[in-house]
């Protein structure tokens, strides 16, 4: 008996029998990252309006260099290129920045968004072959795990962030007095939605305990990795909302700095 060839034919680019709005998803990401990227570059190159009595903008800490009397190093270092235009900013955001781009939620949602590689489930793509993460560029999204320690460092220095914010200049006694104002709240919760983003990394929970074989012979190592685990669980949700307080955190502080906003003492 013959067997008849059944010929499969590829689907287009982009083509699909699904009939729900799979294409929202990729929009939106592709809205939000490439509106957080233009504002991040944007707010980096200004070097102005980055802090406001106790309060610093995360796009800004640690303050290394800056013309404020917080910086660590002076106004500008020595070795600065003379042809780029300087800012503290460009010192610190590479390492976040390297640490999101690199993380491995994020590759899923831009690889779709922005390649479309795949775009949706069972909707065509632009091309033919799976390459993978083994070849040059996408080989150096390995460094992932190195961003991770830069990455846990920063939400040390945020936390200090966050405790200078809780401190206030007296006007009659110029001296330090604890308070809560409304830029308090939100700077410490930028270190918690960061914090939880961090230490829920895929990368960190396979580091405190992920290649165990008997997590039962090191339970404190257990215990780190349900911790992570726990926090991993909501990934995404902790990505989207650290990103989004990050970016209002700036907002907020330049409003504050520009005196277009007033910052609501509740303490």
């Amino acid at each position: 008996m013959g067997v008849e060839a059944v010929q499969i034919r590829r689907r287009g680019w982009g083509e699909t029998m699904r009939r729900d709005a799979w294409w929202v998803q990729p929009i939106v990401v592709v809205v939000i990252l490439s509106g957080f990227l233009a504002y991040a570059t944007w707010a980096a190159l200004q070097n102005a309006y980055y802090e406001y009595g106790g309060y610093l903008s995360p796009f800004y800490s640690p303050l290394l260099f800056g013309d404020s009397a917080t910086a660590w190093f002076g106004a500008k270092p020595t070795w600065w290129p003379s042809l780029l235009p300087f800012s503290p900013a460009l010192i610190i955001l590479p390492f976040p920045a390297g640490f999101r781009f690199t993380c491995y939620y994020y590759r899923g949602a831009y690889y779709k968004a922005f390649w479309s590689d795949p775009l949706s489930c069972a909707v065509g793509e632009p091309r033919n072959e799976y390459r993978g993460e083994k070849s040059f560029p996408l080989i150096v999204q390995n460094v992932h795990r190195y961003f991770l320690y830069f990455a846990l460092i920063f939400i040390l220095f945020l936390a200090h962030d966050a405790w200078k914010a809780m401190w206030f200049t007296n006007a009659a006694t110029g001296q330090k007095q604890f308070g809560i104002g409304l830029g308090t709240i939100i700077l410490t919760a930028n270190v918690v939605l960061l914090g939880g983003y961090t230490l829920g990394c895929h990368s960190l929970r396979h580091l405190v305990g992920g290649y165990l074989d008997r997590m039962s012979a090191a339970p404190v190592r257990k215990k780190a990795y349900d911790c992570a685990s726990c926090l991993n669980r909501g990934h995404m949700r902790w990505a989207w909302c650290s990103l989004f307080m990050v970016a209002f955190c700036d907002v907020y502080v330049r409003m504050l700095a520009m005196g277009i906003w007033t910052d609501v003492r509740l303490l």
